[in-house]
């Protein structure tokens, strides 16, 4: 179920005229008229005719542009593929957009299997940039086509760089590559449709997944939910045929100090339950479990980089479906824990999931929690489809943002208005599962709120991560970033797991 086909990245100097494959990826730059190929291995003239032809074509040098030409000499590559930087100058760009480049051209790659990519890298942080865009970017998902495209993924990528020798550059290439495997195979859960990816066949792929790592796998069945109080698992799950599951994915290095719990929302689908959802639309909800997907693939890429810190992944993993056994409107649920909850609407199910989920996890004390779930269409509305909410504790919200923008993945931090708590009272119970719609992604976070624990007195340190539009791209490929699933946030949560293992 997680197959994406690896990719082997390397250095290589300069000199190309001896290297072989199937495509030679050069950056294309656009100063008013005139275009001009940027870092050219070529000699003076053949760079020159190579710009004038981009010019005679048309070429902009726009971000995701890609141009064909046949090779020429200096290079043993079949064809020359030009994509455009997006900006005029080499002073504007910035490592992000080279590794869009890189991906894009990665992505839109026909019929190449190997590739040398000689764009702008003339740093280690370069060629981070551009191996990351490379393995982010050579992605096909075929797992339910009865026949297979003919067309070759890209297996192998050479980067052209004048630091080729540095003594860096063979860890910065593993973790790229490490990175794009994470990311692709998140993608792969995503994109695996209903009747493949359910709670049951999911903690299987973990298992199975994680046998080659050193990760231990707990999984809990509808029978222990029950007995242990998951009742936000359970009450979600009911009417659905496939039965509820949490999966606890743990990493613990023997001399880790400090200890992260990230907790994934994982609805395989979501109908909206009795609140039915309305058709148009609703294929998508298969990546409802997006949170799940990228908790396990990051605790997956962390044991991989064999970082000094524990980090515990739990993925709450149910099917929202209209059934006799459904929940209903006005029906209360006891969570983990004891709270209860007045479920006014089925279809805000992700919060009751969570709950339990962040209620278990606050029993073993981390150091910091981080929970992430495709949680409501209000952060659509509120931060568009590219960029992530991110709410809690001021800290560590703050941190995970700064780590985001680092490694090229947008987020936004919001706030957590303390007007909007009375909104989620209930009559008959602790909390109701909605409150104030307006502000509902904060809303949202303020009821997640209630179900983190405290250490000596004090809340753990928390934060919450609203990813509903980053996390399935229903829209145009763009940069590294494919149609449907994503693998949004995966890079994101790994850095600040490299964050705090360089600190301890």
């Amino acid at each position: 179920m997680i197959n994406s086909s690896d990719l082997t990245l390397s250095a290589i100097g300069t000199d190309i005229k001896r290297k072989s494959a199937d495509a030679l990826i050069l950056g294309v730059l656009k100063n008013g008229d005139k275009v001009s190929i940027a870092a050219s291995p070529f000699a003076a003239d053949t760079t020159t005719t190579l710009e004038q032809s981009l010019s005679a074509l048309g070429v902009a040098g726009k971000a995701d542009e890609v141009t064909a030409l046949p090779g020429v000499d200096g290079t043993k590559a079949k064809v020359l593929q030009f994509i455009g930087l997006g900006v005029d100058e080499l002073a504007d760009l910035t490592e992000e957009k080279l590794r869009r480049a890189a991906g894009s051209a990665a992505r839109q790659l026909s019929n190449a299997k190997s590739a040398i990519f000689a764009l702008p890298a003339d740093s280690v942080e370069r060629v981070a940039a551009v191996a990351e865009g490379i393995a982010l970017g050579s992605y096909r998902y075929e797992n339910h086509r009865s026949k297979k495209s003919e067309k070759p993924v890209l297996a192998e990528a050479q980067i052209v760089t004048s630091v080729a020798t540095s003594k860096d550059l063979p860890a910065v290439l593993k973790r790229a590559a490490i990175l794009g495997r994470a990311v692709r195979g998140t993608r792969d859960l995503i994109n695996a449709p209903a009747n493949v990816l359910y709670p049951e066949s999911f903690a299987v792929a973990v298992k199975d997944y994680s046998k080659s790592l050193p990760l231990k796998v707990t999984i809990f069945d509808e029978k222990r939910l029950a007995k242990d109080g998951f009742g936000g698992l359970i009450g979600v799950g009911g009417g659905s045929a496939r039965q509820p599951r949490m999966v606890k994915v743990e990493y613990a290095p023997s001399k880790a100090a400090k200890h992260i719990a990230l907790i994934g929302k994982g609805i395989t689908f979501d109908t909206g339950g009795t609140s039915l959802k309305p058709a148009a639309g609703m294929h998508a909800m298969k990546s409802d479990m997006s949170g799940a997907a990228a908790v396990f693939q990051t605790v997956a890429a962390v044991a991989e980089l064999g970082l000094n810190v524990k980090v515990t992944a739990w993925l709450c993993l149910a099917e929202n479906m209209p059934g006799g056994a459904s929940t209903r409107p006005g029906d209360v649920l006891t969570m983990f824990g004891g709270k209860t909850v007045e479920v006014l609407n089925t279809d805000a199910e992700g919060r009751l999931v969570m709950a339990d989920g962040l209620a278990a996890a606050s029993l073993e004390k981390p150091d910091v929690m981080i929970d992430i779930a495709t949680l409501t269409g209000a952060q659509m509305l509120a931060l568009g489809l590219r960029t992530a909410g991110v709410m809690g504790d001021k800290q560590v919200t703050s941190d995970l943002v700064a780590v985001s923008d680092k490694v090229g993945e947008l987020a936004w931090a919001m706030p957590l208005p303390e007007e909007l708590r009375p909104s989620i009272e209930s009559q008959v119970a602790d909390l109701a599962n909605i409150g104030e719609r307006m502000g509902g992604m904060m809303t949202a976070a303020v009821f997640l709120e209630e179900f983190v624990g405290e250490v000596d007195g004090k809340k753990i340190p928390w934060a919450h991560i609203d990813f509903a539009g980053p996390a399935f791209n229903e829209g145009s490929a763009w940069g590294y970033t494919p149609k449907n699933g994503t693998g949004s946030q995966v890079r994101t949560l790994v850095a600040y797991a490299e964050q705090v293992a360089a600190a301890n």
